[in-house]
C-alpha cells in the first residue's frame, strides 16, 4: 500500500509531465490572479458591509458545521500536498543530483535552485496544487467575518499575498518553494486539524496553539530566506532570485504586521484577565 501512495504521489504520469504554462495551466495567468484576489476583496468586503447592514453589531452569525468541514478538508488537503511534494522531493533529487552533484548538497538544491531550473516536473506540479489552494483558504475570511463580525486588514492581506507569492514560485521558478511548502503545509495540516478539533467541541490547548505555529512558520522561513541570500553570493547564484527578493520583501511585511497583530492581542487579553487566553482566530 505504501508503495502504491509512493507511485501514485510522484510517479503518476500527469506529476511526472507536469509543466507550468499559460495556456495549459487553470488558473496560470496574470489577469486570473490579478481578478481573483479583488473578487475576494470585494467579496469580503460586501459580506461585512451586508452583516452590518442586516444584523445586530458585535452578533456571531452561525454558518453550522460548514466551518469545521472546512477545517478538516483543508487539513487534510494540507497533508497530501506535504507527502505530494515531500515524496517529489526525494524522487527529484535522486534522478537529477548527477547534474548538481559536484556544486549543491541536496539541502542546498532545496534551498537554491540551479540557474535555469524551467517549472516543469514533479515538484512544481505540487507546487502548483499548493497555489490551488490558496483559494479554499480565502474562505476562512468569510467565515471568520461571520463569527467575529470583524474584517480585519491583516487577514486580507495575508490571504492575497501568500496568494500572489505562490503564482511567483511557479511564474519565476524561485527557489526556496519547495521548504516553504513543507513548512507551510505541515504547519496548516496542524493548525486546521485543531480548528476541526475544537470546532465539534473536543477540548482545546492550554497554549495558544494557532499563534505559536504561526510563529514557528514564519521562524523558519526568516531562516531559509537566510540561507538561500548565502547560498546565492557563495554558490554562483540561485534561480528567480528577483523574484526571492520581492518575496522576501512580502515575508517582511507579513511579518511585521503578524508582530503587531501578536503583540496587541496580548496586550488587550493581559489588561483583561491578567493571563493569556485562548488562540485569536487568525
Amino acid at each position: 500500500m505504501i508503495a502504491g501512495v509512493t507511485n501514485y504521489l510522484s510517479q503518476h504520469p500527469s506529476i511526472v509531465a507536469f509543466r507550468w504554462s499559460h495556456t495549459q495551466s487553470w488558473g496560470s495567468t496574470w489577469s486570473f490572479l490579478v481578478t481573483s484576489i479583488a473578487f475576494y476583496l470585494i467579496v469580503s468586503v460586501m459580506t461585512h458591509l451586508f452583516l452590518c447592514l442586516l444584523v445586530r453589531r458585535g452578533k456571531p452569525v452561525s454558518l453550522g458545521p460548514i466551518p469545521a468541514l472546512h477545517s478538516l478538508m483543508m487539513s487534510v488537503v494540507s497533508a497530501i500536498i506535504f507527502a505530494g511534494i515531500l515524496l517529489s522531493t526525494a524522487a527529484e533529487i535522486k534522478e537529477t543530483r548527477w547534474f548538481w552533484r559536484r556544486t549543491k548538497t541536496p539541502f542546498q538544491w532545496l534551498l537554491c535552485f540551479p540557474l535555469g531550473t524551467r517549472p516543469s516536473g514533479r515538484v512544481f506540479f505540487w507546487s502548483y496544487i499548493f497555489y490551488l489552494s490558496r483559494f479554499l483558504h480565502m474562505f476562512r475570511t468569510i467565515f471568520s467575518i461571520f463569527k467575529t463580525r470583524k474584517l480585519t486588514f491583516f487577514h486580507l492581506f495575508n490571504n492575497s499575498i501568500l496568494t500572489i507569492m505562490s503564482f511567483i514560485w511557479l511564474e519565476f521558478s524561485q527557489s526556496f518553494q519547495v521548504l516553504a511548502i513543507l513548512f507551510t503545509t505541515l504547519v496548516y495540516s496542524a493548525v486546521y486539524g485543531y480548528r476541526f478539533w475544537t470546532a465539534i467541541g473536543l477540548r482545546s490547548a492550554c497554549f495558544p496553539f494557532v499563534l505559536n505555529c504561526q510563529i514557528v512558520l514564519l521562524s523558519c522561513n526568516l531562516v531559509c530566506h537566510i540561507g538561500v541570500l548565502t547560498l546565492h553570493f557563495m554558490k554562483g547564484g540561485c534561480n528567480g532570485i528577483g523574484a526571492w527578493v520581492l518575496n522576501s520583501v512580502l515575508n517582511g511585511v507579513i511579518l511585521l504586521l503578524f508582530l503587531k497583530f501578536y503583540v496587541q492581542s496580548r496586550r488587550k487579553k493581559f489588561g483583561r484577565n491578567g493571563e493569556i487566553g485562548k488562540d485569536k482566530d487568525l
